[in-house]
């Protein structure tokens, strides 16, 4: 014990001493005054000194950073391996609060000065166009434009071809939605199987012809049903290039509350099917009906190795602008990327739809003349009233001059003379006669053109890729290159209006219940591969494999392509029909009973100490979960019942970091004692289940227990039938009536105080923080941090908005509300329940529409470093009302707010006052915060829903709504089928290190900051100047992690005998760097049939973090390493036998497999490795 301390003190010293002396060579390096001459206009001669200076900085940072590491790891083995006392136990003080006395076993956060850099902004010039900027400046006036309304005339010379003829490419498609207003099958038998029947058989009747198609999902069902024969054929005309697959997602994903986990996995399975099933490779991305587009979506497609894209739904004022300023076509850059490596080329549909009459040029009118599909006697015809008119020898002159008028004023607003014409539209080409009416008019006009060289334009049909590829060689680069002249664009495109003040922002909360189904199902998902690989490798490894069920593979598989399916834009969108919701709830819920069953078998064989004693059993599962009765039931969780054998329960942490966490479990008794795997006793608070305000559940009890638990790992814990007077610690109640005359049940185990009348405000506190709440409300008020005196500001309210009472109302999509919201005001006050105890405290405040949790949890780390909130939304009885949470606070933002974007990156938004309230909003996957000099404040989702900043210091987050009449946009039903649904978020309030008292980090955050900006300083502002980068910190990436990635606890099933001991599991014999994510670890499919290989995806992230927020202890061994992981040193007690890196879906290998196991990933970077373990 003695050495142990001797130990940890000196060093303690030698760290502090290494850090004070590289303090000091910083502050004198900051304050050389050579820095400021000339106002950093340096000679050459001084910038190679700095530069060489630089460099010896770096290495000396370096060193210490080494140095230090290496005291860490000798401070850290002599006190794991150092005989400590028991941990102590929770006592309550004179002044009522719990004190949980610190952890004997030390841990440390160590951020790589070099680590740091990366958040500060880059080196690289400034896009032309940034779209933050460019909303900014447009003045989203709707002129009337003429026949193209939301635009201008265009006029062009009849020379301007002269030189280089116009080179047209028709681009025939169908957009065919995985579910909209008919089911997934329905459509797949009513529709699609007789476009792509017909498909085959029209395109080999001419090899002129082409046809684009997008979605996989269908694509593959199809070819389950269709003979070896059509099979070859289609093969044959992706060969010839006759037919392309352009994206090849598994669906054409909704961009803004899908998450970049189920975004890249749907790409993987599409490509992975596509593969193996015809032997293509996407080159292009087609993405026309989403509701507007991520940054997010051009960086995966980019390192899925696609070179091009296209994008449709952008607002119509952006549009106009980009056409006025020939940038429709843009390379589209990440904003962290200094040197294009991210680019890809996009093409911006100019005009309002993607269907017929909108493409062929600005007159609609004109264009529906040339959708054949619209001749007299169909059953569709033109709203402008002049029919299509079939091409003869007669009249071709004239159509032909018609057309090529408005293919020549569309080209105008380019900056090619090559030009994109897509002929489709929803469900197009679904019987024979379409096809013939299509491609034979069409071929007639271009054989017109064709022949006539004075008109100097050439038409065909064609893929995307032609259309491409030509530009490229027109241009005169390499496919994906930039071409000259053409603009780089970053940022984004929400968000979306189609025409007047119409924004499509209802759609980011719409069915929040199914948006945070989802989300469970992709954390399943996500546990289930990495265990499933796990357990199956080590099955291997010792010869097992026989014995293991690796058919859970089907299972898996079938999973991955539901919750593919559910990123469709009108699935996780919640804008389908009410029928095709429940088709998806279901498909949703049989999937996450099948992700419970392979997590359930693998923790199962991986948590045996004798894995010759595995069986498996399907009739009886070892281990039990939580269930649902339906798909739009929450769940019920698993009690655990007590009796005088010993109940066991396996904790499963899907993180790839240790966590130190609060696992709560349902028991049948209050008299219980929970051990760790070794037997000790550990210390519990024990809780009364309610059922309403009012009503406790009886013979349900809650027990809390705080577990450490390994990375991707499983930990055991013994329940006992028993009193432990010390660590068994009840919670105290007291409940708040506000003067209802209401009983309230009673428990002689719990203190429960009923308070009828009283409103005063109460504060709840842990280690870190004291929180103040209304006593009136039971609401958030504010939060004073331990360390400091004054309390910031943070007061919540739920409020109201209705919806407006002209013809044009909020639905599905749209989001137009009656002006600002107004306060929620509840019939009766609410009943508040205010909990305390040793591990957490928590107030519930139940309403009428919800039920507030505020929870603050009473352990270092992590979990106790922001407040736990859920709301239980119940708006079944409103009428065309949307129900929204809004948090004040005194945080000066200046009109500028963040917002994530699917959880991968973050966007600053702006505030703008010239647009209306609606246009406002944005979505939020995971994350929004505002900020000053001083504090950020981070509001943490569990699921997506829309989020804003309508005035300084304000965050709003739309819960649920509910509207009773179509908006108009094809769906043809409002919004009705609310379920009771549970938001879960967590808030948390940072400390901020700019401009206040340098620190380590901030001083040297400034050194760097001098240093680039003076290097790279031209005469564009840099892009860090205008705000258009920003990062979470990484106590901020942890703690949304906590929230999405919740432990699983499995209690072992009642049937089962122990019987062989259970021993935890910890599959990593290195921790990753704290900036890294395990995004998944994924088996893939074998070559034949449906079994598993032996190989897996490996995809890890690297996520950017701020240094300049307070860094705190994490609670575990936090480190970073500059971007460098040894992954065959990682896995415990399995070897890397092989590993490749790969294009992101796998289809490209980026080298060829090495002996070396060391990786290095850049900040932000996602990387995908061909991986297998031995």
């Amino acid at each position: 014990m003695k050495l142990r301390k001797q130990v940890t003190v000196c060093g303690a010293a030698i760290f502090c001493v290494a850090v004070f002396s590289l303090y000091l060579m910083l502050d004198r390096v900051q304050h050389d005054p050579t820095r400021h001459q000339n106002g950093g206009n340096f000679p050459r001669s001084q910038i190679s000194v700095l530069q060489n200076r630089i460099e010896q900085l770096e290495q000396l940072l370096e060193e210490n950073h080494e140095i230090i590491s290496h005291i860490k790891d000798s401070v850290l083995e002599l006190t794991a391996n150092a005989e400590g006392p028991p941990a102590m136990l929770p006592y309550y003080t004179v002044n009522g609060s719990w004190v949980v006395p610190p952890e004997p076993r030390p841990s440390f956060f160590s951020v790589s000065p070099q680590d740091c850099q990366f958040a500060l902004g880059g080196r690289g010039q400034k896009p032309e166009l940034q779209m933050l900027t460019v909303s900014e400046e447009l003045p989203f006036d709707n002129v009337d434009g003429g026949v193209w309304r939301q635009g201008f005339d265009i006029s062009y010379d009849p020379h301007d071809w002269d030189a280089e003829d116009l080179q047209v490419f028709v681009v025939p498609h169908s957009h065919n939605d995985p579910g909209w207003i008919k089911t997934f099958d329905k459509y797949y038998t009513e529709q699609t199987q007789h476009i792509l029947n017909s498909m085959v058989s029209k395109l080999q009747e001419d090899p002129r012809r082409r046809f684009l198609w997008a979605e996989v999902s269908f694509f593959a069902k199809w070819w389950d049903n269709i003979s070896a024969q059509k099979r070859a054929a289609v093969r044959r005309l992706v060969g010839n290039g006759q037919l392309e697959i352009a994206t090849g997602g598994w669906v054409m994903p909704d961009e803004a509350n899908s998450h970049y986990f189920a975004l890249i996995d749907q790409l993987i399975e599409g490509h992975q099917w596509l593969e193996r099933n015809l032997g293509a490779t996407p080159r292009s991305g087609w993405a026309v009906d989403p509701f507007g587009y991520s940054s997010t979506m051009p960086y995966l497609l980019r390192r899925a190795n696609l070179t091009s894209m296209l994008i449709q739904r952008v607002h119509y004022a952006i549009k106009k602008h980009f056409a006025a300023t020939h940038s429709l076509e843009f390379m589209w850059r990440q904003t962290w990327d200094s040197d294009s490596s991210t680019d890809i080329f996009c093409h911006m549909m100019p005009f309002y739809s993607y269907d017929v009459p909108h493409t062929c040029g600005p007159d609609p009118k004109i264009c529906c003349q040339f959708d054949f599909k619209r001749l007299p006697g169909g059953r569709i015809n033109c709203p402008w009233k002049v029919p299509p008119r079939a091409i003869t020898e007669a009249n071709v002159a004239e159509r032909a001059a018609l057309l090529l008028d408005q293919y020549r004023k569309k080209s105008r607003l380019f900056r090619s003379n090559v030009l994109l014409v897509p002929l489709g539209d929803d469900f197009r080409y679904d019987k024979p006669q379409e096809w013939d009416a299509q491609f034979f008019n069409y071929q007639r006009l271009f054989d017109f053109f064709n022949s006539r060289p004075n008109l100097h334009v050439q038409a065909q049909f064609g893929t995307l890729s032609d259309y491409f590829d030509a530009l490229y060689k027109r241009t005169g680069v390499e496919p994906g290159a930039r071409p000259p002249g053409f603009p780089v664009l970053s940022g984004d495109f929400f968000s979306y209006a189609d025409r007047e003040d119409h924004y499509w922002t209802g759609y980011y909360t719409s069915r929040p219940f199914y948006k945070s189904l989802d989300r469970v199902l992709e954390a399943h998902l996500r546990g289930a591969e990495v265990l499933y690989s796990l357990a199956a490798a080590h099955a291997r490894h010792s010869g097992l494999a026989g014995r293991y069920p690796l058919s859970d593979f089907t299972l898996l598989t079938e999973a991955r392509r539901t919750l593919g399916l559910f990123q469709h834009h009108d699935a996780i969108a919640g804008t389908a029909k009410e029928a095709v919701v429940v088709d998806y709830g279901v498909r949703l819920l049989r999937s996450l009973v099948n992700l419970k069953q392979v997590i359930i078998h693998a923790a199962h064989y991986l948590v045996l100490g004798d894995k010759e004693t595995y069986h498996f059993d399907p009739e009886a599962p070892f281990l039990q979960d939580d269930t649902r009765l339906s798909h739009d039931a929450l769940p019920e969780r698993t009690v655990i019942q007590l009796d005088s054998s010993p109940r066991f329960v396996v904790l499963f942490n899907p993180l790839e970091q240790e966590r130190f966490s609060m696992v709560s479990l349902l028991v049948n008794s209050p008299r219980v004692r929970v051990l760790s795997e070794e037997g000790q006793p550990l210390a519990v608070q024990i809780s009364a289940h309610w059922s309403s305000a009012t009503e406790v559940v009886p013979d349900v009890y809650q027990v809390s227990v705080p577990v450490r638990l390994p990375a991707l790992g499983l930990g055991v814990l013994q329940l006992q039938l028993g009193l432990d007077g010390h660590r068994t610690l009840p919670s105290s109640v007291r409940v708040y009536l506000h003067g209802r005359q209401l009983s309230v049940s009673r428990h002689e185990a719990f203190p429960l105080r009923v308070i009828d009348s009283g409103s005063s405000d109460f504060a709840l506190s842990n280690r870190y923080m004291q929180v103040w709440f209304s006593g009136l409300t039971g609401l958030l008020k504010s939060i004073r941090r331990v360390d400091e005196e004054q309390e910031q500001q943070v007061d919540m309210e739920f409020l109201v908005y209705g919806t407006r009472t002209s013809k044009d109302k909020s639905g599905a999509y749209l989001f137009l509300p009656d002006g600002e919201a107004k306060p929620y005001v509840p019939k009766e006050p609410p009943v508040l329940h205010v909990t305390e105890g040793p591990f957490f405290s928590e107030v519930v405040a139940y309403y009428e529409h919800v039920h507030q949790v505020v929870r603050l949890y009473n352990l270092p780390g992590v979990e106790g470093l922001s407040l736990d909130i859920s709301s239980l939304v119940d708006i079944r009885d409103y009428v065309n009302k949307e129900l929204a949470l809004r948090i004040h606070t005194d945080i000066d933002s200046q009109g500028i707010f963040f917002t994530d974007l699917n959880g991968f990156q973050v966007q600053p938004r702006r505030y703008l006052k010239k647009l209306p309230l609606q246009a406002n909003f944005y979505p939020m996957p995971v994350m929004a915060y505002i900020q000053d000099a001083h504090k950020r404040l981070t509001l943490h989702t569990a699921q997506a829903l829309g989020v804003s900043s309508l005035k300084d210091g304000q965050l709003e987050v739309i819960l649920d709504r509910r509207l009773m009449q179509d908006d108009n946009r094809g769906l043809g039903q409002g919004l009705k089928d609310n379920k009771r649904t549970c938001n879960r978020f967590r808030l948390l309030l940072e400390r901020r290190t700019v401009g206040s008292e340098p620190d380590f980090f901030s001083k040297l955050a400034a050194m760097f900051r001098g240093l680039i900006f003076h290097s790279s300083r031209s005469g564009n502002r840099e892009v860090q100047d205008s705000h258009s980068t920003s990062y979470p910190s990484l106590l901020s990436h942890l703690t949304s992690m906590y929230l999405n990635t919740e432990a699983l606890a499995l209690p072992v099933a009642r049937t089962q005998l122990p019987g062989p001991g259970l021993r935890s599991f910890h599959p990593l014999a290195s921790s990753l760097p704290c900036d890294f994510h395990l995004l998944n670890l994924r088996t893939l499919q074998a070559e034949e049939d449906t079994l598993p290989s032996a190989e897996m995806a490996l995809i890890l992230h690297r996520k950017g973090f701020d240094c300049g927020l307070e860094a705190k202890n994490l609670g575990f061994n936090c480190t970073t390493s500059q971007g460098k992981v040894a992954l065959g040193s990682l896995f415990h007690g399995l070897d890397v036998v092989f590993l490749q890196p790969t294009s992101l879906t796998l289809l490209y290998p980026l080298a060829s497999p090495s002996n070396s196991t060391d990786v290095y990933l850049e900040p932000m970077e996602i990387a995908t490795f061909r991986l297998r373990l031995g």
